[in-house]
């Protein structure tokens, strides 16, 4: 096969008919009136956890909002085919099930800051430009900010199987961390879709040394960290070319780590990529990664089974 472009790269047949399947059937639980675009798809997910919250707390009033709600309706929270969300802290919820914090849309959402949509708006742009827009549309349609920090701190970000489409992060006041860190989660996002798409299960008793872990890992997280810090490389290789003052060495740092993290996990990819039963799946990460260990991001790839 050709060398795909980025654009090609994140493009895989099945899974805008999945997004709309799986949004068709919230839509017919909730009643109400939504679209087929991957916006549609996110929000769906926010209104369906939103009215199980409602429902549990049995609050009819934000129950029939959650039933009632369309994208038309949260225009006042959106920038181009995005909702961006910035939530306080005491906003986020938890599950029984998980630590992990979330937010959802309700009727008392407040608009993210003009500054904070500016931020998304450069890091949209900077991604694009690089060929990560179509990835960000259609997995990261609905984009929460979250904790403000210095290049000097940890940066957190995550996804959430139950609300796909919608990525978390902590941000600095520069667009090429936060675009690095969207298609990082975005890639997660896809790839979750993906799999679900193309029907692919995954064995739970299989593991790989993960070295951003740095411990056994099932296939699962194995290859969602290999495809994800693939995609971020990709992107901040380019990036960097035109990066000036501080942001210019915290990109050069994210390379050269990954790079020693690639080095250890190209060693068990091959076999890892076995596991999964989609040639299409497979082709992609095998590339996505193949670029990263190649010169210069070639695509002079041993990992396309």
């Amino acid at each position: 096969m050709s060398a795909l472009s980025t654009e090609a790269l994140v493009a895989l047949g099945g899974i805008a008919d999945h997004q709309r399947l799986r949004t068709s059937r919230i839509t017919s639980v909730l009643t109400n009136r939504l679209g087929s675009s991957a916006l549609d798809y996110a929000v769906a997910h926010h209104l369906l956890e939103g009215a199980e919250h409602a429902a549990r707390a049995r609050d009819a009033d934000r129950l029939d909002w959650y039933r009632r709600t369309t994208v038309g309706d949260l225009t006042r929270l959106s920038t181009g085919p995005h909702i961006v969300l910035n939530p306080r802290a005491t906003e986020m919820l938890r599950s029984e099930i998980s630590e992990t914090a979330y937010y959802v849309v309700g009727p008392d959402t407040s608009p993210a800051p003009p500054g904070v949509l500016g931020l998304v708006r450069a890091a949209i742009a900077s991604a694009t430009e690089h060929g990560f827009g179509t990835l960000l549309t259609q997995h990261a349609a609905v984009i929460c900010l979250l904790n403000r920090r210095r290049l000097d701190e940890t940066l957190h970000s995550w996804a959430l199987t139950r609300l796909p489409g919608t990525v978390f992060t902590d941000y600095t006041t520069h667009p090429e961390v936060l675009a690095r860190d969207l298609i990082h989660e975005a890639a997660h996002n896809w790839l979750n879709d993906a799999l679900a798409a193309h029907d692919v299960s995954l064995p739970t008793d299989v593991t790989f040394f993960s070295p951003w872990r740095g411990t056994d890992r099932p296939v699962f997280g194995f290859l969602h960290a290999c495809w994800a810090f693939a995609l971020t490389v990709l992107y901040v290789r380019e990036a960097r070319r035109r990066a000036t003052g501080a942001v210019a060495p915290f990109l050069d740092t994210h390379l050269r780590h990954q790079a020693v993290q690639f080095a250890t996990a190209t060693e068990q990819l091959e076999q890892a990529l076995l596991y999964v039963s989609a040639h299409e799946i497979r082709e992609r990460i095998g590339r996505a990664v193949g670029r990263v260990m190649g010169p210069t991001g070639s695509e002079a790839s041993p990992f396309c089974l």
